[in-house]
């Protein structure tokens, strides 16, 4: 894949990326409407893909998967690969004691 290709999946991924974080945090009950922009934020962000790969090549995998496989594909794959890294990094920003839970 050249880079030019890498960064047009890249950028539909990043697009499925958002869909799924947006429905996800509609479904979560403990997050507020307040928090909802903040978890979207956390969830998309490059910052956070980078502790799962390079964030582009990231972005580019779930793109591939939606044209190779459709939408339901590509939520299965952020589901299984990158929620669990996320809820485990939520869940420890949230410890008592943590700088980043500080309002």
């Amino acid at each position: 894949m050249t880079e030019e290709e890498k960064r047009t999946k890249a950028w539909i991924g990043d697009a499925v990326l958002a869909l799924f974080a947006r429905e996800w945090i509609l479904e979560q009950k403990d997050i507020s409407t307040k928090e909802r922009a903040e978890v979207f934020i956390q969830m998309s962000s490059n910052q956070f893909l980078a502790s799962l790969g390079e964030p582009t090549a990231m972005e580019a995998k779930i793109g591939v998967v939606y044209e190779t496989e459709g939408l339901q594909a590509a939520f299965d794959f952020i589901e299984q690969k990158i929620l669990p890294v996320f809820l485990k990094r939520r869940a420890k920003s949230k410890q008592p004691g943590s700088y980043r839970n500080k309002n």
